[in-house]
């Protein structure tokens, strides 16, 4: 039986791009957790004051890839050090958070969190929340796919 994981590293573009290649991902849908109104726009999440971030909802097959192995992913393609932005992109809507669906999943990502903090490889302190999945809110089709829609692809 397929699973569900969700997560924030920034723009949702390149870091579903990232997800989606993965064997054993079977769907990704780009959208907007963590802020208390189930229903926003792109516009909305913007502006900063609504408390989503961007996100990734992933639903993958366990028996090829695990949620360590997403974690793992998670940590390669940002900067769980930097708050509120990635890059460029500044905000907190940008920020670094997992978004746990069952008690497993947050037992995980804590284990994770604390061996990536202690493994000397980031020179600041992770940052990266954890937190309960709640209401994921779609984002506007033009978001779903984007780089695939628009001949652009992520450094991997």
């Amino acid at each position: 039986m397929n699973k569900k994981a969700t997560f924030g590293a920034g723009c949702f573009w390149s870091v579903e791009e990232r997800f989606s290649l993965l064997k054993g991902v079977v769907e990704t849908e780009v959208g907007y957790a963590g802020g208390p109104d189930g229903h926003v726009t792109y516009e909305q999440v913007c502006t900063g004051g609504t408390g989503h971030a961007e996100v990734v909802h992933i639903t993958y097959n366990p028996d090829i890839i695990t949620y360590e192995e997403l974690l793992e992913e998670f940590w390669k393609m940002h900067d769980p050090t930097q708050l509120n932005k990635q890059g460029p992109d500044i905000g907190s809507q940008y920020r670094s958070i997992i978004f746990y669906h069952t008690d497993d999943q947050k037992e995980i990502a804590e284990k994770s969190f604390k061996e990536k903090d202690e493994s000397g490889k980031f020179d600041d302190p992770i940052v990266t929340a954890i937190e309960p999945a709640g209401h994921f809110c779609r984002a506007e089709e033009y978001h779903q796919d984007f780089n695939r829609k628009n001949g652009r692809h992520c450094k991997i």
